[in-house]
């Protein structure tokens, strides 16, 4: 193959901005997962750089300086536009000027095409959001380069804004004093959904789109309206997910309470999003619905519907969750200061370690014999009678006890826990099986550290409602007893194992008492 047969098949270039956000990460993983030439314009690449692929380029630079722009354009055939500058001051003014400066650069640069994530909305009222939002698509679309701007309405997902504050309004309000926008109505979509039709954004060819959204022969820019199957409410929202919750909730609407109030109210009572301020909840006075259906002609992608969009976002926050490093960040941390642990998106994680001088094989060997006959190794009289109170709810209690007394697969039952995850001599994960106002999982993790182990005891919560945070808090004092006696008596029978291995007899002995 010559030099010029090399570069006629290599893939086009793709250019992808806000790539450290919500969509645009996992947009990224998804081309690099398809195997596409990917670049990224990164404020701070350093940052990045653990999170992407070894292939992916990353241009340092902020979006606001046209240098940076200029060097992230060349050589790109599709660019996306994923920037948003709410949260700074004066955030709207500066997403028009980057957005001026970014259509200049795709025009300098001979760009193919831009493609832009947008807001659903329509009327002569938008809030300033949502008015911004469509200002950004416009000076894009009269940049002189071909583009496409998808206009969303809601991103369901675990982390998007919005499914994160609708969310914590029901898990933390058992009654609701709802203002008038609750009743908005709105046409979810589910992240994944919105990743593929900017997937397939970059390839549908200019002709089709023009032919399926009824656009003349000279239009090279597109309006796409894109949302799931169902238009609801977003009180019938926050309704399903109370539901996939098992939650009960009462929804009282109140008409007063106007934008200003219900910032304010929000901020009460989920302060982590009270930053949004104003702005973002007028904008839910707005009905998002998709009045031009032509995408489901234009793109190959069929959206699913909102109760299905929910339980993939809780499925993929428990896969998301398994995926992270908050061991790491935990070890970062030094010490949990906080009263009830660490939170992890909406769980609650109580970590502790040791250090014991036997290598990983032995000091594993008390965690793989806990439970059933041998007990949890600290007050096994208050956990025979945790266990008698889960049985007078409905629950398994103690009474299941353990297939083998020092062999576990995944799947096994281990009294009230069952086995979710098994790796000899370095880890076991138990999920709760008990009633519970919520998930729980008990974790235990051996690594080898200077010349012994690193023995690592977990425990996380994932409440369900006030309930669920009231049981974890009130709680809390006795785990720190039970759990850190727990993990002081595993590491002195792990010491005592590894002692034991002086000779035959004595390893006989500690097998025999586990």
């Amino acid at each position: 193959m010559t030099d010029d047969d090399a570069t006629t098949t290599e893939q086009p270039l793709i250019l992808v901005t806000g790539s450290s956000g919500y969509v645009g990460g996992r947009l990224l993983a998804r081309l690099e997962r398809d195997g596409r030439r990917v670049r990224c314009l990164a404020r701070r690449p350093d940052e990045l750089r653990p999170r992407v692929a070894a292939a992916t380029e990353i241009v340092g630079g902020d979006a606001r300086e046209r240098a940076a722009l200029e060097a992230a354009m060349r050589g790109v055939d599709t660019a996306f536009f994923l920037i948003h500058s709410m949260h700074e001051a004066n955030g709207y003014a500066a997403d028009r000027v980057v957005a001026l400066r970014f259509a200049a650069a795709a025009r300098a640069a001979g760009v193919r095409r831009i493609v832009y994530l947008g807001g659903l909305g329509g009327g002569t009222r938008l809030s300033s959001h949502l008015a911004s939002r469509q200002e950004v698509g416009a000076i894009l679309r009269s940049s002189g380069v071909e583009a496409i701007e998808l206009r969303a309405s809601i991103v369901m997902g675990s982390g998007s804004f919005s499914f994160e504050m609708l969310r914590a309004l029901v898990d933390r309000l058992p009654a609701m004093v709802t203002p008038r926008w609750v009743g908005t109505r709105t046409q979810p979509i589910a992240v994944e959904d919105v990743i593929a039709y900017l997937v397939a954004a970059i390839d549908v060819p200019t002709e089709h789109l023009r032919a399926t959204l009824g656009a003349a022969e000279t239009d090279a820019s597109f309006i796409v309206e894109i949302g799931g199957p169902d238009v609801v409410s977003y009180g019938d929202v926050m309704r399903e997910y109370a539901r996939q919750r098992g939650l009960h909730r009462l929804m009282i609407p109140v008409p007063v309470l106007t934008p200003r109030l219900s910032s304010l109210w929000l901020g009460l009572v989920t302060p982590v999003y009270a930053r949004v301020g104003r702005e973002l909840l007028e904008g839910l006075r707005n009905e998002t619905v998709v009045r031009d259906d032509s995408a489901l002609r234009a793109f190959d992608v069929r959206p699913r519907g909102i109760k299905d969009a929910i339980a993939r976002a809780l499925s993929n926050e428990d896969h998301e969750f398994a995926q992270t490093r908050w061991s790491d960040a935990l070890s970062a941390g030094a010490k949990q200061r906080s009263y009830g642990g660490v939170r992890f998106g909406n769980r609650l994680v109580d970590s502790r370690t040791t250090w014991v001088s036997a290598p990983p094989g032995r000091a594993f060997r008390p965690i793989r014999r806990i439970g059933g006959r041998t007990g949890w190794y600290y007050a096994n009289l208050l956990w025979r009678f945790r266990g008698l109170m889960d049985l007078a709810v409905g629950g398994p209690g103690l009474r299941r006890g353990r297939r083998d007394p020092s062999h576990l697969v995944p799947g096994d039952t281990l009294d009230w826990w069952r086995v979710e995850e098994f790796h000899p001599d370095h880890l076991l994960r138990l999920r709760a099986e008990m009633r519970l106002p919520g998930r729980a999982w008990l974790q235990f993790e051996v690594d080898p550290v200077d010349g012994g182990s690193s023995i690592r005891q977990t425990a996380l919560f994932d409440p369900i409602g006030l309930g669920g945070l009231a049981y974890w808090y009130a709680l809390w004092p006795a785990h720190q007893l039970i759990f850190g006696q727990m993990l002081t008596r595993i590491a002195a029978a792990a010491v005592a194992a590894d002692q034991a291995t002086a000779t035959p007899e004595l390893t006989t002995l500690a097998d025999a008492r586990g």
